[in-house]
């Protein structure tokens, strides 16, 4: 399987490639004031609540794009669909995955993640730059369906016949709190999987042994269907992400709790 991350020295070493920079806070600064402050040479802000989703609403927070909205952002920021994409945050790749994940499902064929995000990219003594390239138009064209998704519906019965993974943290999982949706708790039958333990303390992604170890004990392995959700998409598209450097297949439920307490019918679970 060829992984899906890339690592800054192998980043560096390559030639052609489009570079998004993903950076993105829930709450701000916005993304592109940290841009501006310093980038990899070359990458273009892609704004994850503006072009990596749709507008909030009963879909959730951050929705699937419409296809044709999507394909308009990729190519005005230069993707074409024969060129090589590389994603970057500086959080662990939690926003970076979003990107990975919807240039996927979209059909583009060779995304990586740039492994350690900005800080490793800065830590390998590699250059950054406050000076934005010139926008080139690129070609890309979206296919939805490259990767696979989850309705509430399937996510619900998920949970009976396979495992679904709670990306948020274990307070959140357990409704303890909820400081962004007005439902507290999770998808009954869920299983919490914090994304926070997919990475190291340098934000590098652990190897693939060690996170086949840490899913086979949440009961994730060869076989097994498997699926993530969050809150609003964002960090489920890490845990799917963490499952594909693991070399496990998952599907995304995109609306996530967002959408999933849209409708007051649905059952929640505590503790």
């Amino acid at each position: 399987m060829t992984s899906p991350l890339i690592t800054p020295a192998e980043l560096a070493a390559r030639g052609d490639v489009t570079l998004l920079d993903v950076r993105w806070r829930l709450g701000g600064p916005p993304g592109v004031e940290l841009y501006r402050e310093g980038h990899l040479p070359g990458a273009v802000f892609c704004d994850l609540d503006a072009d990596l989703a749709a507008p909030p609403g009963t879909g959730g927070r951050h929705p699937l794009p419409e296809a044709g909205a999507f394909q308009n952002a990729m190519r005005r920021l230069g993707v074409s669909d024969g060129r090589p994409v590389v994603v970057y945050d500086d959080t662990g790749s939690t926003a970076a995955a979003r990107a990975w994940w919807t240039l996927r499902y979209f059909g583009h064929r060779d995304v990586h993640v740039l492994d350690g995000g900005l800080p490793a990219w800065i830590e390998a003594g590699l250059p950054a730059t406050k000076e934005s390239p010139e926008l080139t138009q690129g070609d890309f064209t979206a296919r939805p369906g490259g990767m696979p998704v989850l309705t509430a519906d399937e996510a619900a019965a998920l949970a009976t016949h396979g495992v679904l993974l709670d990306a948020r943290a274990a307070e959140r999982y357990r409704g303890e709190v909820e400081p962004i949706d007005p439902v507290a708790g999770h998808v009954p039958g869920a299983v919490n999987a914090p994304t926070t333990e997919n990475v190291g303390p340098d934000g590098r992604f652990l190897d693939p042994a060690a996170l086949r170890t840490r899913f086979a004990r949440l009961g994730v392995g060869e076989g097994v269907q498997a699926g993530a959700y969050c809150g609003s998409g964002v960090t489920a598209a890490h845990e799917v992400l963490a499952l594909a450097v693991a070399g496990l297949p998952a599907a995304l439920y995109v609306g996530s709790w967002s959408n999933w307490v849209a409708d007051p019918s649905r059952p929640v679970a505590t503790g």
